[in-house]
């Protein structure tokens, strides 16, 4: 059985949902496919921030060393397993050829452009009745050491050369700033352009908004090969005027079907989902040392963070969760609310810490690859992805993000 659609959307995480809005409002008729249901992968453990400030990428110098250190310990927060892999040791040595100083102001570029587009748009979609318990009120880094906090001052000049402005606070300030904090830390530095939202709501708000716009979303539609144009399900075949593939980890897998070799590797991270604790924190915050972040919401609390390279293994790993309540501890006078979540997922990992959106035929855009931002860079993306498949002037330009820079 054959079907003759105008776009479809390959995967339901918040990039394929963003995408398809885009589209929608670009006067599209779109058909959205989710292999499982909506927002099942790594979108829904997603700690929500909206981060202008996180444009500085991992493919840094310094960052090779701390992956060497991670090799050793199973709950450092950047962890490698050892294995036979040549997928990985390929992306590994790419990764590794990129962090330097030029590599990483190439990805500051790129990715300070999608995450300040991005911020933009989300106040829009906000104020136009997108609910997803959107809060502005900064973000505040904490350290608990002097070194890492000495170290900081280098990382804020470095974002402001690139217009991310930020605040630091002396260590007597940080408990009157945030009460929730314990006392003996190094200090802090505030971000007050970033934001947070709850990931969940933000796939549901999505959704509806997609089928609400006339788009049809089908869950339990797994893709088993695509080409430009076309796409196989077990409900049989379809044919479209262009196909966007938005798997998220899944993406190299399907690519190859395409004929298509994507640089990506799937890289595991871990939360914890609580009820707000009456003690909580009141903003965002980033624990520097422990490399994890804590959100609160009117509706709870997450903590999340750390980086696994142990391929598509779907394990969730004990010890990696006692290092986030531990590591949470570390700063914070409760750790948690009652009634734990735990949830592990796999993000998309490039080796430059900057996404591939591309148009890569006449009939394929590629919207993947967004690492841990893919909710901080979604509204963007989908801006881009709406304009390849029109054929109109991207808002962003496209360059940084294509395939062939590989």
């Amino acid at each position: 059985m054959s079907r003759r659609l105008d776009v479809v959307v390959v995967g339901g995480g918040v990039i394929g949902l963003a995408c398809a809005r885009a589209l929608l409002r670009a006067g599209r008729e779109v058909t959205l496919l989710e292999a499982r249901t909506i927002g099942a992968g790594a979108s829904w453990g997603n700690c929500g921030l909206i981060t202008p400030s996180h444009a500085l990428p991992l493919t840094r110098p310094g960052t090779p060393r701390r992956m060497l250190a991670g090799l050793l310990a199973a709950d450092a927060p950047l962890h490698v397993k050892p294995r036979f892999d040549l997928a990985f040791l390929s992306w590994g040595l790419r990764f590794l050829a990129r962090c330097s100083h030029s590599g990483m102001r190439r990805a500051m570029i790129g990715r300070g452009a999608l995450l300040e587009r991005s911020r933009r748009l989300y106040g829009e979609w906000v104020g136009a009745g997108l609910d997803c318990e959107w809060r502005e009120g900064g973000l505040l880094e904490v350290f608990a050491t002097e070194k890492a906090r000495d170290r900081s001052h280098t990382v804020a000049e470095l974002l402001r050369e690139h217009g991310i402005e930020s605040r630091p606070l002396e260590a007597p300030a940080l408990a009157e700033f945030e009460p929730a904090l314990r006392s003996g830390l190094a200090g802090g530095l505030f971000f007050p352009r970033d934001a947070e939202l709850r990931p969940d709501r933000l796939l549901e708000a999505l959704a509806r908004e997609v089928r609400a716009l006339g788009g049809c979303i089908e869950e339990g539609a797994a893709v088993t090969a695509l080409g430009p144009g076309r796409i196989e399900t077990p409900q049989g075949s379809r044919e479209a005027e262009s196909v966007v593939l938005a798997t998220g980890a899944w993406a190299p897998i399907l690519a190859r079907k395409a004929r298509l070799e994507l640089p990506i590797q799937p890289g595991k991270g871990y939360s914890i989902t609580t009820k707000a604790p009456a003690d909580g924190p009141h903003i965002p915050l980033l624990l520097a040392e422990a490399n994890m972040a804590v959100t609160p919401w009117a509706s709870g609390l997450r903590l999340g963070g750390t980086m696994e390279f142990s391929g598509y293994d779907p394990d969730l790993n004990e010890r990696r969760i006692q290092a986030l309540r531990r590591g949470a501890l570390r700063y914070l006078r409760t750790s948690s609310g009652e009634d734990p979540c735990e949830w592990c997922g796999w993000r998309p990992m490039t080796p430059d810490e900057l996404p591939i959106i591309d148009r890569v035929s006449s009939g394929l855009v590629l919207a993947v690859g967004h690492g841990m931002m893919g909710v901080s860079m979604a509204p963007a993306t989908a801006e881009i992805v709406a304009a390849l498949v029109t054929g109109e002037a991207p808002p962003v330009d496209p360059a940084p993000y294509a395939l062939t820079r590989f």
